[in-house]
């Protein structure tokens, strides 16, 4: 059976295969990489004991695993909106917008096919640093199962960011706005999340969160530290012994939604459906009947009948 291939998702690989920039991004996403890694490493070294003390260093090599992951979190986090926030105002640059909407392809498609491109895009990335990865968990006694969560938590990072990129690219004309815009809505996700349970903390005089750390569920930052908290240490942040918030600082549904990994799944729920809601309102604007222009000729033909 032949699979059919999504025709935006086809064409840019295809150029992306091509491309000698794609080849250098590459090269330096590795190299930041290997940097992280012997960085981390002398740091290990470092706060070890000599070679004749008891203390083992290999002990201490599981937290290599952290730090390059959350190097590549980052690194995705930066390049996943850039790619995606010139994805229709590039095409509008181009001039090239009105070409690709008289395909038969319809706007959630294009769409999706624009995000879709941007996750195979950055899961090269991924695969490129996996032997640097795999060092982590050869020498700091991981499961491999660790790393396929990780892998997956990193493509829900990917659609996330892709998302929000494709959507400031949908409603704006130039990409450098796109991009200001994609960071602007990062800041709303990942810092005014907090707002909320400060606002709590304020009103409580530090006594309890309450259910205000429900919105933290959207935050993909408090997402990684749940996921790293769970992987490393199997604790979670939340309303548990000998974790950041014990259980008197938090509400009693947080309490409850914080044991075992439910927190960790619920909040990758509550960020995929954040991300198909900000792709539904980016193919809402680039169907071209919703856009001032069509309005008017929806308006003209209502007129008319």
């Amino acid at each position: 059976m032949k699979i059919r291939w999504n025709p935006i998702v086809k064409k840019d690989l295809q150029v992306t295969a091509r491309s000698m920039r794609f080849s250098w991004g590459l090269f330096a996403y590795d190299a930041v990489l290997v940097m992280a890694f012997l960085l981390a490493l002398a740091v290990i070294q470092a706060n070890s004991d000599n070679y004749y003390s008891d203390s083992n260093i290999y002990g201490n090599l599981i937290y290599l695993f952290p730090v390059l992951a959350v190097a590549q979190v980052m690194i995705v986090a930066l390049i996943a909106p850039i790619i995606t926030a010139s994805s229709i105002s590039g095409e509008k640059e181009r001039q090239t917008f009105d070409i690709m909407l008289t395909t038969c392809m319809s706007p959630f498609s294009i769409v999706l096919g624009k995000v879709v491109s941007a996750v195979l895009r950055i899961l090269f990335f991924v695969a490129a640093g996996m032997p640097v990865m795999a060092l982590s968990f050869v020498v700091g006694g991981l499961s491999w199962a660790s790393l396929l969560y990780f892998v997956l938590a990193i493509i829900l990072l990917s659609v996330l960011s892709g998302s929000i990129g494709i959507l400031c690219s949908s409603f704006c004309r130039r990409s450098i706005t796109a991009v200001v815009l994609s960071f602007a809505i990062y800041f709303v996700i990942y810092v005014l999340t907090f707002v909320p349970m400060i606002l709590s903390l304020l009103w409580t005089e530090g006594d309890s969160a309450g259910e205000s750390m429900l919105f933290l569920l959207f935050n993909p930052g408090v997402f990684f530290e749940e996921f790293f908290m769970q992987i490393m240490t199997g604790v979670s942040l939340f309303g548990t012994e000998g974790s950041m918030f014990s259980t008197g600082d938090v509400g009693f549904l947080t309490y409850y939604l914080s044991q075992g990994k439910t927190w960790m799944f619920l909040s990758a729920a509550c960020i995929l459906i954040l991300s198909i809601l900000f792709m539904i309102v980016a193919a809402w604007r680039v169907n071209p009947m919703n856009t001032s222009g069509g309005i008017k000729r929806k308006k003209a033909k209502m007129a008319k009948g």
